[in-house]
């Protein structure tokens, strides 16, 4: 979470210096801002969005790795339930208790692990979208001080598609890891 402040402090950083930036003389949407401190702070972004990305994906990882824990924590009161129907089937009362105790177990562990799936799966969920927003919201400002950039050095702005492009790329990369997981919960 600390990489995600860090972005955000860079961005920030970014856009003051890009609104406190001197005018262009007959320029109002153009300022002068210092060249290499603007593609300094913006490699620094660049930089820090992978540790952004790693952090989801040991999220990821931290979930996967609970719900293993239940199932295993399921399986060993399952076995533990069986253990014991089969030590008291010396009288049948014993027996009928001793099936009623399994099957009362072995339903409170399936409901505790699917209540952990879910909620797992939940925070999982969360912490992706909220990644998600913080990697479009540091798109669209990169994207935003690029185009300030190329406006004050004259070069041609990129076309309104192949913005909507760029942004796209990041969305389905996310959308395929959360539909993957989902399937493999099931």
């Amino acid at each position: 979470m600390d990489s995600n402040r860090n972005v955000l402090d860079l961005l920030d950083v970014l856009y003051a210096m890009v609104t406190d930036a001197w005018s262009v003389p007959l320029g109002n949407d153009k300022c002068i801002i210092e060249r290499e401190k603007a593609v300094a702070l913006i490699n620094d972004i660049k930089a820090s969005l992978p540790s952004s990305v790693a952090e989801a994906q040991r999220l990821v990882a931290a979930r996967d790795e609970f719900i293993g824990n239940a199932k295993r924590e399921a399986e060993a009161l399952r076995k533990n339930a069986e253990e014991q129907a089969r030590a008291m089937v010396e009288e049948q009362e014993i027996v009928r208790v001793a099936k009623a105790k399994s099957t009362e177990m072995l339903s409170s562990a399936e409901a505790k692990s699917k209540e952990l799936r879910r909620v797992a799966s939940q925070y999982v969920d969360d912490i992706i979208r909220q990644t998600v927003e913080s990697l479009n919201s540091a798109l669209t400002t990169v994207q935003t001080a690029q185009s300030s950039f190329r406006s004050l050095g004259g070069q041609p702005q990129p076309k309104p598609q192949e913005k909507a492009e760029a942004a796209e790329n990041i969305l389905p990369v996310t959308s395929n890891i959360i539909i993957e997981q989902r399937r493999s919960d099931e």
